[in-house]
């Protein structure tokens, strides 16, 4: 009850600050190393629009954070705000026995530390069919209202850098993906590195931007058009009160509007016989509709 109550708290503290509200399973961004802002200001940040997956090297020569307890290379990210919820998959993918261990700091618009994903947050995944060893989590990030891009730097620590990741033999692996006994072997341990491989999904609650209701007419048409209302903002009208309907047409009667309709189709007369379809159905007939389609096909 306590960290529910703890995790509104934060919640609403970030809304008002209007930074990226988050969900609660990242730690205080109080938490995170210090970063100076003349330093986040002279990143350049690589800008990811949803739907989109992004595959980042950080190498030798990719920038460089060496403040405090960051070290290493690092990856800068702008993502836009104006798209509802946002939802990032982070991969850091293992290159032989080596990985990179992420930690996430998100900022608002304004640069200001919101929320902090370190590099616990990321676990080890073992290797699939298709997937390799990694490090891997999802952030579930909503902007405030207001902004139009929230930022993401994804770095390593000092820590992280002493520490290694044990993972699980691509033999065990095979053997358990294909139901076969798993073999008595040794894991590899994976020392962490200050570069890397990572990989970054972003998805968005909305797929687009703004959905235009309406259609967007040519110059040439008048500019004082009114704007198309979707939704009325007065009371909606009483519906009419539906229809009595009709008394069954008598025989003679449905024999003369038919005969009629048959007359007027065979003179090509097309517009009489609508005419007289309309008048027999609102008298109650049940059988001119089906004499002048028949009529027609003839």
């Amino acid at each position: 009850m306590k960290k529910n109550l703890l995790s509104l708290c934060l919640s609403l503290s970030l809304l008002a600050a209007a930074p990226a509200v988050v969900n609660a399973a990242q730690n205080d961004a109080n938490t995170a190393p210090a970063i100076s802002s003349q330093t986040l200001r002279n990143l350049s940040w690589t800008p990811l629009v949803p739907p989109v997956t992004q595959d980042v090297t950080l190498g030798t020569t990719s920038v460089q954070i060496n403040q405090g307890q960051i070290q290493g290379a690092v990856g800068a990210f702008a993502l836009p705000a104006d798209r509802g919820s946002l939802e990032i998959t982070l991969t850091s993918i293992a290159t032989g026995k080596t990985l990179y261990a992420p930690n996430v700091l998100v900022l608002d618009e304004q640069m200001r530390p919101a929320a902090f994903y370190p590099s616990s947050y990321f676990p080890y995944q073992k290797p699939g069919i298709v997937s390799s060893d990694r490090l891997e989590g999802t952030l579930k990030l909503t902007p405030a209202l207001g902004q139009k891009q929230i930022y993401l730097l994804v770095y390593t620590t000092r820590q992280d850098l002493a520490a290694t990741t044990q993972m699980v033999n691509p033999a065990k692996a095979f053997a358990a993906g294909v139901g076969n006994a798993v073999p008595d072997i040794p894991d590899p341990i994976a020392r962490h590195t200050p570069t890397g491989t990572l990989s970054l999904k972003v998805t968005a609650e909305q797929k687009t931007g703004n959905v235009m209701i309406g259609q967007i007419f040519p110059s040439s048409a008048p500019a004082a058009a009114a704007p198309v209302v979707v939704g009325s903002t007065q009371a909606p009208a009483p519906a009419p009160a539906p229809a009595k309907p009709s008394e069954p047409m008598l025989t003679d009667s449905e024999t003369y509007f038919n005969d009629a309709i048959r007359k007027a189709v065979k003179a090509g007369d097309v517009d009489k016989a609508l005419k007289l379809l309309d008048e027999a159905e609102r008298l109650g007939s049940k059988t001119a509709r089906k004499t002048f389609i028949e009529s027609v096909k003839h």
